[in-house]
């Protein structure tokens, strides 16, 4: 069975489904893979109790330990990844930059999932309501020309990108994608909670589906 590593650095809704979704049983049978660990860059973040709660070993690293290239001291990421065997590594809300080390080390078995159209509003920086903002700023942007005459009239999208990691932020072989049209009046509010039931329902399927694929 594949060891699945999560990391997050929030609130870990999507942590928790992903667990949820791996380690309990159901009537399709046992998973081929199980979250077996949660490496977590804040110690305040509430992922850490969901994961707790839910029986799945979790360890808080600060940012030298997570982020400096090669770094191989047993305290370091991937002694820890290699000490517990893990073969998948799933973000989920983690907000720092993989080093190159440990993408060198995963080729192609890091997974991440964006709250947007990949490429459009990805990058550094870009995550959360921050992507949602942007979204909305430029749907507000185009209606006005539109009213003006001086751009036509188009459904505005936005949705999830689920995809491979590679050495950029928000890069790497684009695995799904799910959309929808924003309505006239989309409010942030709104835009964030379609984000979050398309997060829910397509993330844990898709990596399954991939992790099936090795």
């Amino acid at each position: 069975m594949l060891k699945i590593a999560i990391f997050a650095s929030g609130n870990g809704t999507n942590a928790e489904n992903l667990i949820r979704y791996f380690n309990t049983n159901s009537t399709e049978g046992q998973k081929n893979a199980r979250v077996s660990l949660l490496i977590c860059n804040r110690p305040d973040a509430y992922v850490i109790t969901r994961a707790t709660k839910l029986g799945v070993e979790n360890i808080v690293l600060n940012k030298e330990r997570l982020c400096t290239e090669g770094a191989e001291d047993e305290n370091g990421i991937i002694n820890i990844l290699k000490n517990r065997e893990i073969d998948i590594i799933v973000l989920a809300g983690y907000l720092l930059k993989i080093p190159q080390s440990l993408v060198t080390l995963y080729r192609d078995k890091i997974i991440n999932i964006h709250p947007s159209l990949l490429p459009a509003y990805g990058g550094k920086g870009m995550y959360g309501e921050r992507v949602h903002k942007a979204v909305l700023k430029d749907k507000k942007e185009k209606e006005l020309l539109y009213k003006e005459g001086l751009h036509p009239k188009e459904d505005f999208y936005s949705g999830i990108t689920i995809h491979l990691v590679d050495e950029e932020f928000d890069h790497g072989k684009i695995l799904f994608q799910s959309k929808f049209i924003l309505e006239e009046e989309e409010t942030l509010e709104s835009l964030e909670a379609k984000i979050h039931l398309q997060e829910q329902k397509c993330f844990p399927m898709i990596v399954e589906t991939y992790l099936k694929s090795l």
